[in-house]
């Protein structure tokens, strides 16, 4: 098995920090995803059945898609390069949740398929490129098969943590404390952040 080139611990510790983020990230935008539908679509197990069915399917592309792009020169600054574009594509969901979502509810008046097409338009792209982390971060952080085991099982954990942390805080604090858009925002401004560390990072090792 060839390694992926991640050498020192603060790298390595920078590829664990983005998957939990990551995890945490997803959780954060499928949850308020749900307030974002309920003005226009009702928040009836339907709607929480789309929205869930769309993060599944999105995620379980997003793996198969990581690991692929992880065999061509794999790298921190590619991947932090998916976090950054997972950021990016969440943008629509500030923009288009308002008066957009409230006309395509009249144009699918059934409850069912007008919330699978919203959460489809609005948080499959950014669910996809989130999925992409984690297979990405095996890739970097696996250095030999002796340790593969013990290196993708850490990163399962951190990023099932980060997982359960982002629905814990967003649902119990969060939505209480600050608007949706605002956490939005904030999730997409940190992704941004910890984006360009990773970019900064490679390029210091180049």
């Amino acid at each position: 098995m060839s390694t992926a080139g991640i050498a020192t611990s603060a790298e390595r510790l920078l590829c664990y920090v983005i998957a939990l983020w990551s995890g945490f990230f997803v959780m954060a935008i499928e949850l308020l995803g749900g307030r974002l539908l309920a003005p226009n679509f009702g928040s009836s197990i339907y709607v929480w059945g789309a929205i869930i069915t769309v993060f599944m399917l999105a995620l379980s592309l997003g793996y198969l898609a990581g690991g692929r792009w992880s065999l061509e020169r794999p790298s921190l600054q590619r991947l932090s390069l998916l976090l950054l574009a997972a950021a990016v594509t969440a943008l629509p969901v500030l923009l288009f949740a308002g008066e957009p979502l409230e006309r395509l509810a009249i144009a699918i008046p059934d409850p069912r398929f007008g919330s699978l097409s919203a959460a489809a338009l609005l948080f499959f792209v950014p669910t996809f490129f989130s999925g992409m982390v984690s297979p990405y971060c095996v890739r970097l952080v696996v250095d030999g098969e002796a340790t593969s085991g013990r290196r993708a099982g850490q990163l399962f954990f951190v990023s099932t943590f980060g997982s359960a942390a982002g629905t814990i805080l967003t649902s119990f604090y969060l939505v209480l404390w600050f608007e949706v858009n605002s956490i939005l925002l904030s999730l997409m401004g940190f992704s941004v952040l910890l984006s360009a560390s990773g970019v900064l990072a490679g390029r210091r090792r180049a």
